[in-house]
């Protein structure tokens, strides 16, 4: 997400860089550039009259920081406003109600609200430890029962079974007094979507909301409809209160229109970043954080949530217990540490949230095949537990059998063994200056830090008198 305009935002940064001073003549270049960046991405147009306005004003009047220079002035400027017309800070779920706490997911359909429900169940349970139910009020559309039914198996939520002759305020009504019953902590209702907005689709949706009362009402919009985005949630807001809104695929929008334009147009905060396919990708959204890697800052308190909660501590700290010891870095640590990647996004999704990575060339980027990954995991797979182990023994012959077991060439497992050379040699020398001490220290940090909600404090050296 947000590849086009971090591109377009950055390219219109360096322009400033080198200046003396902000003034109208010296950033008007910078302004139109941004102007057509924000336009491009498809922000509703009049986010961008205020957003560029605010911008302008607000960069002639700053009182430069005697660190910064005028270019790292301006950057700061353009991120402050990127964060206010976002939301200025994450806005959490309100759950504080006599349980069950109801969550109402509204939406078109085709924009994922059945997946979205699977998912902030999944969130739910995993992260805030609440005990969830969900149920499908959704009897337009027969599939849509069963297909939360199977993703509510997938997640471990309790699924309150419904029928498509049923009345939709009928099946919520009998859902919620079903989880009061089991002491449920929260509710999730899934509602019907249409292809357009009208008028029966609104009054059944306005009935589910009065017959439940919903601590949280969520709309749930297809981010990459861009500023059309916008405006379908300030249709739904005029006929329902809404409290938040989930930005759904956002994985497949490289423009980021509809996370600039939302806020501004409904008054309502993003909750939510909906992105892939899997039942945990779901993150809360963060507008500073936003702001970030919109302009290639990175996002690493992020990287380090995410870490936590994705990484497989038991296996990190045999790693590491086995490369203090001296032994070798061998195939099958390797391909638990792809694996790992994996269970983190992927190279792209890792790349996307470190500082700096927005300035990489294009053609670096590109060379981020997750399929590459992918094969690589193949290939040891194809590997006898003794190859993994002694990744000398593997000959020609035995690179002939490997490749033709994963389907790749004898190229492809030589470039394998090459990489995992290279990976063994930094490894190596990582242990030999102390630098997994070190690391465990950056992530206990970093750790710290992310509990705290800001940076990592850098430690103060004490002078030797």
């Amino acid at each position: 997400m947000f590849d086009s305009l971090s591109e377009r935002l950055t390219a219109a940064l360096r322009s400033v860089s080198g200046r003396s001073r902000l003034a109208e003549d010296n950033i008007a270049g910078a302004m139109r550039e941004v102007r057509v960046a924000l336009l491009e991405a498809d922000v509703a147009l009049s986010v961008v009259r205020r957003f560029t306005e605010e911008v302008r004003q607000r960069a002639i009047g700053q009182e430069i920081n005697a660190s910064l220079n005028a270019g790292q002035a301006f950057v700061q400027v353009v991120h402050e406003e990127l964060v206010r017309t976002m939301g200025e800070a994450n806005d959490a779920l309100n759950l504080a109600t006599n349980p069950p706490a109801v969550v109402l997911m509204a939406g078109l359909q085709g924009a994922g609200k059945t997946a979205t429900t699977a998912k902030l169940a999944r969130h739910l349970m995993e992260r805030e430890r609440k005990r969830v139910s969900v149920v499908s009020a959704d009897v337009h559309r027969p599939a849509a029962i069963e297909q939360l039914r199977a993703l509510s198996d997938e997640v471990g939520a309790r699924f309150i079974p419904s029928a498509v002759g049923e009345a939709p305020v009928a099946i919520a009504k009998r859902a919620l007094a079903d989880a009061r019953t089991r002491f449920d902590d929260v509710l999730i209702v899934d509602t019907a979507g249409r292809l357009a907005i009208d008028e029966r689709m609104m009054a059944e949706i306005a009935q589910i909301h009065a017959a439940i009362d919903p601590i949280e009402t969520l709309f749930v919009v297809d981010a990459m409809t861009g500023q059309d985005a916008a405006i379908t949630a300030k249709a739904f807001n005029d006929a329902l209160p809404l409290t938040g809104v989930v930005l759904a695929k956002v994985d497949g929008d490289a423009r980021g229109g509809a996370a600039l334009s939302v806020r501004s147009v409904t008054g309502k905060p993003i909750k939510f970043l909906a992105a892939g396919e899997k039942t945990d990708a779901l993150e809360p959204f963060h507008p500073d954080r936003v702001a970030s890697r919109i302009l290639g800052m990175g996002d690493v308190l992020t990287l380090i949530e995410e870490a936590e909660r994705k990484v497989d501590q038991r296996k990190a700290r045999r790693l590491a217990g086995k490369l203090t010891t001296g032994r070798k870095f061998d195939l099958a640590d390797y391909r638990e540490q792809l694996q790992q990647m994996g269970n983190l996004g992927g190279a792209e999704s890792l790349l996307e949230k470190l500082p700096g990575v927005g300035m990489l060339p294009e053609q670096a980027r590109a060379r981020l095949d997750e399929a590459l990954f992918r094969r690589m995991i193949v290939i040891i797979d194809s590997m006898t537990p003794r190859e993994r182990r002694f990744p000398d023994l593997i000959d020609g012959s035995r690179k002939r059998r490997i490749a033709a077991g994963s389907g790749t060439q004898v190229q492809d497992v030589n470039r394998l063994l090459k990489q995992h050379r290279q990976t063994q040699k930094v490894a190596k020398k990582t242990m030999r200056k102390g630098g997994m001490q070190r690391l465990a220290r950056g992530l206990e940090a970093g750790s710290q830090a992310a509990s705290r909600g800001g940076p990592p404090r850098r430690r103060q050296r004490r002078r030797r008198r």
